[in-house]
């Protein structure tokens, strides 16, 4: 189908070559022989009278039409899969609908375990991909390569729908033979005691210790620092260190790990968790229906404040 002279099934392999600045890894993407991507590239400069993609030093760029070109062909092919997509009803029984969630273990741990347990049973048809966060969640989110994003409501985007999901906060963890502290640890105490610490990149402090050293203008003395909440726990057993840890994490920890809970010596603004999909999908029943499942098992969540302290 042409319009305006140009072939609109070049439209998928533009938005690939745009995306991937590479004719190889674009014809991949699309499932396409790199000749094939080569004579489409082709047929696109032809159009618009543009190279799109230049050789700069060892790396492929976008000309300034090309990168003019990013935001509204993504806009364009999820506004078109968003219509395409959208049924008016959505049979759970039969559904053969795959999403795919950003998602960090934290969250997986706290709330998707019990989901995806919920699902199996109402959808069995349904499958889901759980992907780790990443520098380039907002993005993704944006061009519709993923469907949906749970993170804490300070890195969300005001330009796509979010529901707030839980709240928690925070409690230390330590080994349950650690005779360093009693029942609770002073500041100056915490301070000098080594930490096990969740870094989510390889680059930068973690981020519970940005927000620790812009408050109280000193750094927590870091140990360990591991890619996974699931290891702080596993680090801090046999030795003298303590974790600082979502409170619905400490007590699967607990559960599983000779390990106690500790009250943070100081206040820490609680994490409110949100989920966020693109305004596209707002009335996709299938979206709709699959984020409800989540915002429904949410609600059902116990609240994160600790009762009491297991010494």
């Amino acid at each position: 189908m042409r319009f305006n002279k140009l072939d609109l099934n070049l439209l998928i392999a533009l938005r690939a070559l745009l995306k991937e600045r590479s004719v190889t890894r674009a014809g991949t993407s699309v499932h396409i022989t790199q000749s094939a991507m080569s004579g489409i590239l082709g047929r696109l400069r032809d159009f618009f009278d543009d190279p799109l993609i230049l050789t700069v030093g060892r790396k492929m760029e976008l000309t300034p039409l090309a990168q003019s070109l990013v935001e509204p062909i993504n806009d364009l092919l999820l506004r078109i899969d968003a219509t395409i997509s959208a049924r008016p009803e959505f049979a759970t029984e039969s559904t053969r609908r795959h999403f795919s969630v950003v998602a960090s273990d934290y969250t997986i741990s706290a709330l998707l375990v019990g989901v995806l347990h919920h699902l199996k049973c109402q959808a069995p048809g349904l499958t889901v991909e759980l992907l780790p966060p990443s520098e380039f969640v907002a993005a993704e989110l944006e061009s519709g390569d993923i469907d949906f994003v749970i993170m804490p409501d300070r890195y969300s985007t005001p330009d796509q729908s979010g529901h707030l999901l839980f709240e928690d906060t925070y409690c230390i963890v330590a080994d349950s033979n650690n005779k360093q502290i009693g029942k609770s640890i002073s500041f100056e105490q915490y301070v000098d005691l080594g930490h096990v610490a969740y870094q989510a990149g390889r680059s930068g402090p973690p981020l519970f210790d940005t927000w620790f050293d812009k408050e109280f203008g000193t750094l927590r003395r870091v140990e360990v620092s591991v890619h996974s909440f699931q290891l702080l726990p596993r680090l801090v057993i046999k030795t003298g260190r303590i974790a600082t840890v979502h409170m619905r994490l400490a007590r699967q920890f607990m559960a599983q790990y000779p390990v106690r809970m500790i009250p943070v010596p100081f206040k820490i603004p609680n994490i409110r968790m949100v989920i966020q999909w693109h305004k596209y999908r707002d009335l996709d029943p299938g979206s709709r229906w699959f984020r409800d499942q989540i915002i429904e098992q949410a609600q059902k969540l116990p609240p994160p404040e600790m009762a009491s302290f297991v010494s």
